[in-house]
Parts: structure tokens; C-alpha cells; sequence
């Protein structure tokens, strides 16, 4: 049975999260243990790598509540953070077989529906429903055929990466929002009140109970075992020189340069 290595790095700023992320994609090499990892974020935005969030986002009215935002290495649209569980998968390309990017997300993407379900919650993908499939520059105002659909809302998002033969997919899973603080950066449709969260659905369990449980489905849906493990000092220092050099600059956060 294969072991991934899973590294839970807590609740972070949005700008040392995806530093961390995108160290782990570069730093996986041939016959390294595959990644799980889950983490928490600050209150704060994210955007996808070509996401132009001056067209849906007040970038005036950012500045003068000084929200925290950054730019992921993913594609994707605007998501909100602040009370959600975000997990990473890193793995080698080879390990999907010969999946397309769909194929990659539906088959990557059954662990959290076997998760929704142990919550005792129905979790559908987007594809499987009557659903206008359409992108949008704003995650959660659009559908994409791998999207989780829980009471005909959507349950969070889900962005891949690829470099050479390394793939890194990350996604969040909704505890809670403050739609109140969110709602009024936005120009358009936000989403947030098409969207779901687990305690609106009545889920009252604890952080880490819920990451315990993603763990375990995880675990069981793809038949691997897993062993605590941590940032080692060669990923603990691509990290930090990538916050450095890129996750804390306006030009890769703003400009995607």
C-alpha cells in the first residue's frame, strides 16, 4: 500500500500559504513520497494565475480595510478565506495514468465527496446535475463540471498546476463565511450567497475533527496509507525565498508578473 506524507502547516497568511505550495511542487523529486498537505488561511483573498482582479474586485476599497490577498500558482477564480480548510495534493503526473485535466479532477476530487458524505451530507459533482456550466473570473459565481454541489450550492473550489511530471491541485472546503466583510469588495456578483458552508449546513464539528476526517477519506478512497511528516529545511527555504521574492510582491499579486 503506497504511503504519501501528509503535512498539516496550521493556519497561515495568504502569502506564506501559496509560497509553501509552490515549494512543494518544485521540491517533489523522482521517488519522493507523495503530499498531502492541509492548512488553514487568515482572513483574505486569493486569485488564480491569470485572474484580473481589478475588473471584479473595489482594489481602492481593499486598501482601506487592508485585506490580505494574493496570487495562487493555480488557475481559477477569486475565492475568500478566512474560514475554511484547504488541502494539497502534490504527486507525480505519472500517477493519474493517462487522465485528461477533467478526468484528473473528477477522479482526484472523489475524496471529498467521500468526506461530504461521511458528514452525512449528499455532495454531487456539478457535471452530474442540470447545471449551467460556465467559468467565471469570481469562483464562486460559476460552475466548472468538477465543482461540489451540496444542496444546490456550491462547496468551495478547485485549481490544478503542472510542471514537467509534478502536478499540484489544491482546493478549500467552506467551515464558515463573513459574508458580511466580503460582500462589499466586490463590483459584481460575489457568489457568496449561491454558495455553502458547513455550518450552514448544520455541521458543528471542530477544525480539527474535520481534518482528521478529510485525512481518513482521503486515505480511503484512494487505498493509501499516510505518515505525519513536516516542511523539511530544503521546502522550509524555497518557501521563504519564494515569499520573499514573489508571494509578497505587488507585481506576481496584482499584475501576475
Amino acid at each position: 500500500m503506497q504511503i504519501w506524507n501528509v503535512i498539516d502547516t496550521g493556519i497561515g497568511s495568504p502569502d506564506w500559504n501559496m509560497a509553501v505550495d509552490e515549494a512543494l511542487l518544485y521540491t517533489l523529486s523522482e521517488g519522493d513520497r507523495p503530499i498531502f498537505r492541509i492548512y488553514g488561511w487568515n482572513k483574505s483573498l486569493s486569485f488564480g494565475r491569470f485572474s484580473k482582479p481589478h475588473k471584479s474586485l473595489d482594489m481602492n476599497e481593499l486598501s482601506v480595510q487592508r485585506v490580505s490577498y494574493v496570487r495562487r500558482p493555480s488557475g481559477g477564480g477569486i475565492l475568500v478565506h478566512g474560514g475554511d480548510i484547504s488541502y494539497s495534493i502534490i504527486m507525480p503526473r505519472k500517477m493519474l495514468k493517462s487522465y485528461g485535466i477533467k478526468e484528473s479532477y473528477n477522479y482526484l476530487c472523489k475524496f471529498l465527496i467521500k468526506f461530504y458524505e461521511k458528514l452525512k451530507l449528499k455532495a454531487e459533482f456539478a457535471s452530474d446535475l442540470d447545471l449551467d456550466i460556465q467559468s467565471s473570473d469570481i469562483c464562486l459565481a460559476g460552475h466548472e463540471a468538477y465543482d461540489i454541489i451540496i444542496d444546490e450550492k456550491k462547496m468551495g473550489g478547485n485549481a490544478q498546476r503542472y510542471i514537467k511530471n509534478t502536478l499540484l491541485q489544491h482546493g478549500t472546503i467552506p467551515v464558515h463565511f463573513d459574508k458580511e466583510y466580503f460582500e462589499p469588495l466586490f463590483l459584481e456578483d460575489s457568489g457568496l450567497k449561491d454558495a455553502a458552508s458547513l455550518r450552514e449546513l448544520d455541521v458543528t464539528m471542530e477544525y480539527k475533527d474535520l481534518t482528521n476526517l478529510l485525512i481518513e477519506s482521503f486515505c480511503e478512497t484512494f487505498n493509501v496509507k499516510f505518515s505525519i511528516s513536516q516542511l523539511n529545511p530544503f521546502q522550509q527555504e524555497y518557501a521563504e525565498n519564494l515569499l520573499r521574492d514573489k508571494y509578497t510582491q505587488e507585481d506576481w499579486n496584482i499584475y501576475g508578473k
